[in-house]
């Protein structure tokens, strides 16, 4: 049997890094997946920023299970020299918050005529890994709308060509926005690749939902998982509520969201709870 992990996105819960450790701690979780921090991209933390943060952290007894950075988010025709100098600063962010993951991503522009931008994504993404791992950090490639990795078999080329130096990180609803069927057809494709999983469900014509109510899966992917032996990091990115920050994470159509919560803490409070049924689903 596995162990299943809850950690998260807490800037879906407030912008406020104290009101996030306030809404972990409220909810029993112990790991966070650092992406917004007060207003700010954890891109753009400076390294004493980083050093406060760890700080608030630690004293809270949370911990990261991966930076969620947006390395790999741009077009694969953009300014390519800054974006490894980024690598760089963001693999200092991660040494300083002594976190082994990075969360990445394969480019814009590329999904199209992927056959054609393929070297390119391939070379640019090497020069990226190369720098991770020099900061002894992992670079976990997450499937995205409209990237390189936007299906499962293109994430499986990319798992495969980097041969364990590159982490798999599953995302149901990414793939079901992506005209793809996540479980079984993703899962059975990717499942000896998958480093951990961000939560988060949607019905077939993209609208976001809890986990559970969608087309994903998610429950009938945990009892796979469960099969498993050893930790398994479920990492909730609801995307519920239009949150501050979230259109600077999107790249073309906007996240449909179906359910309406009146705050973010009551949508925070929905997601936690729909994983868990979904993991006492999966192990009934």
């Amino acid at each position: 049997m596995a162990v299943f992990r809850i950690s998260a996105f807490a800037d879906e819960y407030s912008p406020s890094l104290d009101r996030q450790i306030e809404g972990l701690t409220k909810f029993g979780i112990d790991l966070i997946e650092l992406r917004g921090v007060d207003g700010k991209n954890v891109a753009d933390l400076t390294p004493g920023e980083a050093k406060e943060v760890k700080k608030k952290l630690d004293d809270a007894g949370i911990k990261l299970s991966a930076v969620g950075s947006p390395l790999g988010k741009i077009d694969i025709n953009g300014d390519i020299r800054s974006h490894m100098e980024l690598t760089r600063h963001i693999c200092e962010i991660a040494n300083i918050m002594e976190c082994g993951r990075i969360r990445g991503f394969s480019f814009y522009g590329t999904s199209e005529n992927p056959a054609a931008a393929r070297s390119r994504v391939l070379e640019y993404l090497d020069e990226m890994i190369e720098i991770c791992e020099g900061a002894g950090v992992l670079y976990c490639h997450e499937n995205e709308k409209g990237i390189y990795g936007e299906t499962p078999e293109r994430c499986l080329d990319l798992a495969e060509y980097f041969s364990g130096r590159m982490g798999c990180v599953f995302d149901h609803a990414n793939f079901i926005q992506s005209g793809c069927e996540p479980y079984p057809a993703a899962y059975e494709l990717l499942k000896d690749h998958i480093t951990y999983l961000h939560i988060k469900d949607a019905e077939k014509s993209g609208a976001v939902v809890v986990a559970g109510e969608g087309v994903g899966c998610i429950p009938e992917t945990l009892a796979e998982l469960d099969k498993r032996d050893g930790e398994v990091i479920l990492t909730l990115e609801p995307h519920l509520r239009v949150f501050r920050g979230l259109d600077a994470l999107e790249h073309g159509e906007r996240t449909k969201i179906k359910n309406a919560y009146r705050s973010a803490e009551e949508a925070f409070d929905a997601a936690v709870s729909a994983l868990r049924r979904s993991i006492e689903t999966a192990r009934a």
